[in-house]
């Protein structure tokens, strides 16, 4: 079967040499996806390799791995794949080059959105304004109006939404080509509870691969660390718009009030975990990574940790002269986070959400399959 790229065309020979070995079926959800087919399509590959968590089990375990003339390499093959894909399922597809160079896009859009923060605060703000002491409800928006805060982030947020929507709509139809359409409930909540624990992040059970082939859990932890952190700073934003519009409440709130609670908490997850991240893939073994995109990993955890090191700096320091700063500084890396969510690392959490999805609606419509017989024996 021909593919529309190399990277395709190898993932296809790698799936068709595993599928006759089967060596590595119990260590994660690729391989017992793998063998309910006997030809790939490009959906399938891009399936497959989203459904990999790249916890390296499979490199270390394999007979085949290089230095064999085989050179099976599933994770980086699989990492190839993955990485492409975004590329591939990007709305709208003029902007799917971002992923090309994408730490060099992702870089230049936070540089710039802090840019204009900066000297848009400084243009229309006079210095007294822009460097004084503000207290009480309200403070920041002495600094922004409230309304131009809202149309400004609103409108990026609703695009970011639309495209990141888009995107996982093509990734997702060229996916489920043969199948069901449309997702059950028992699968939805199959695939939730597997992606909230990282069950596949564990190698079959051992733990993740990193550096050699000793298991270690610390990538499984400041995932976590990182996808927790990052889900309390939106419960915290979701409970600030709460006060704002329910109770009339305007931020900035006390230390000990629920948003700034959930906020702290999740903002210190969002600086160990990237941070952790980013040391643990300094750590990882070359041969099992997509080195020509290390840039992508890199800019992505980097922007969650300055919008969290900013936004824990603005809570410290908002009832000083430096609060201004402080909140352009902030705001500048959130617009510029909302800007590169379609068109960086943040789209591979939806993709492999929905592969997860796909494998759970596939395991469950296996299991009824061979049900079936157990059940016109009993009739």
């Amino acid at each position: 079967m021909s593919h529309r790229s190399e990277a395709l065309q190898e993932a296809d020979r790698l799936m068709t040499v595993c599928n006759s070995c089967r060596y590595c079926e119990g260590l994660c959800a690729v391989f017992p996806a793998m063998e309910m087919r006997r030809a790939f399509t490009d959906g399938d590959l891009n399936y497959l390799a989203n459904l990999c968590h790249s916890c390296g089990a499979c490199y270390y375990d394999c007979q085949f791995s290089p230095p064999h003339e085989f050179n099976v390499n599933v994770p980086r093959t699989l990492a190839t794949v993955r990485n492409d894909s975004y590329a591939d399922y990007a709305w709208p597809r003029a902007l799917s080059g971002l992923f090309r160079r994408n730490g060099l896009a992702v870089t230049f859009a936070a540089v710039l959105s802090v840019g204009l923060f900066m000297a848009g605060f400084m243009a229309f703000n006079d210095p007294a304004v822009m460097f004084g002491t503000h207290l009480g409800e309200g403070a920041f928006y002495r600094i922004m109006p409230h309304d131009a805060m809202i149309a400004l982030f609103g409108s990026a947020f609703l695009y970011a939404l639309l495209a990141l929507f888009m995107g996982l709509r093509a990734f997702w139809r060229e996916m489920a080509v043969n199948g069901p359409q449309l997702p059950d409930g028992m699968s939805l909540w199959q695939a939730m509870k597997d992606a909230g624990q990282l069950r596949y992040l564990d190698g079959g059970g051992v733990g993740c691969m990193n550096a050699d082939e000793r298991p270690k859990d610390r990538r499984r932890m400041f995932h976590h660390m990182t996808f927790y952190g990052f889900m309390l700073c939106f419960a915290a934003t979701s409970v600030a718009t709460l006060y704002a519009y329910l109770l009339g409440r305007a931020a900035p709130y006390p230390w000990w009030d629920l948003p700034v609670v959930l906020g702290t908490l999740g903002g210190i997850g969002l600086l160990v975990g990237p941070a952790g991240l980013l040391l643990a893939k300094s750590e990882r073994d070359p041969m099992m990574m997509d080195t020509g995109r290390h840039g992508m990993d890199v800019a992505f955890l980097a922007m969650l940790f300055f919008t969290s090191l900013t936004g824990l700096a603005l809570l410290v320091l908002r009832a000083t002269p430096a609060m201004g700063t402080m909140l352009a500084l902030h705001l500048g890396f959130v617009f510029g986070f909302f800007l590169t969510m379609p068109y960086g690392k943040f789209v591979h959490g939806l993709y492999r959400f929905a592969a997860l999805v796909r494998y759970a609606m596939e395991r469950r419509a296996e299991e009824e399959r061979h049900a079936q017989p157990e059940t016109r024996k009993a009739a």
